[in-house]
């Protein structure tokens, strides 16, 4: 791709300038917004995949899809919230395309397309960082037990076997980890954790 000096690129740095010229087809322009958005639009993607060669799929997929629909553009709507919008359709497309999805995998998707619009997107990221940290200071045994579950996928069962401790002793560790975590982000736990560990484990 041609090379282009950063004095050039700051006519771009008006959100309308930028649409505009996209919609004319500029190429200095699509430059600018695949320089401003990659970064954060990967790391978005990886939050949501966990795999970064299917992040960098979603992103490459993302930034082609706009340049050739760059007409349909509207100066109206937040190109950062539509961008990553997009980001999170096309990471729902892949996991229905890769998954069977169950009646219950279909209801958690609806509400994810409630969660994750054009208004509160940044929001929602907010919470699942704010979920990160949380999980990060859980008490040690609540931690790992929720670990074992959420992320590895283990049975009630097959963690206690595991960490030598009453199925009971794990469900307790586990609603307690629950409880904190909710206290955190509120009713949308659970779509926040499907995005971090995936459907079959929240």
């Amino acid at each position: 791709m041609f090379l282009i000096n950063n004095v050039m690129l700051s006519k771009f740095d008006k959100e309308s300038v930028l649409i505009s010229h996209l919609k004319d087809g500029d190429e200095h322009a699509y430059l600018y917004l695949v320089k401003t958005y990659h970064s954060m639009l990967s790391n978005y993607a990886y939050s949501l995949t966990r795999d970064w060669a299917m992040a960098q799929d979603i992103v490459q997929e993302l930034f082609l899809y706009i340049w050739k629909h760059r007409k349909k553009l509207d100066t109206i709507y937040s190109l950062k919230n539509y961008l990553f919008k997009m980001a999170y359709n096309q990471f729902v497309n892949a996991y229905r395309k890769n998954n069977a999805v169950t009646a219950l995998e279909r209801s958690y998707m609806e509400a994810l397309d409630d969660a994750i619009d054009d208004r509160n997107s940044e929001i929602l990221k907010r919470k699942i960082a704010i979920i990160i940290k949380g999980i990060s200071k859980l008490p040690k045994k609540c931690k790992e037990t929720f670990l074992l579950s959420k992320k590895e996928g283990l049975t009630n069962i097959e963690i206690a076997e595991y960490l030598n401790i009453s199925v009971k002793t794990v469900e307790g560790h586990i609603a307690k980890a629950f409880h904190l975590l909710r206290a955190r982000v509120g009713a949308q736990l659970k779509e926040v954790l499907f995005l971090l560990f995936g459907i079959k484990r929240v």
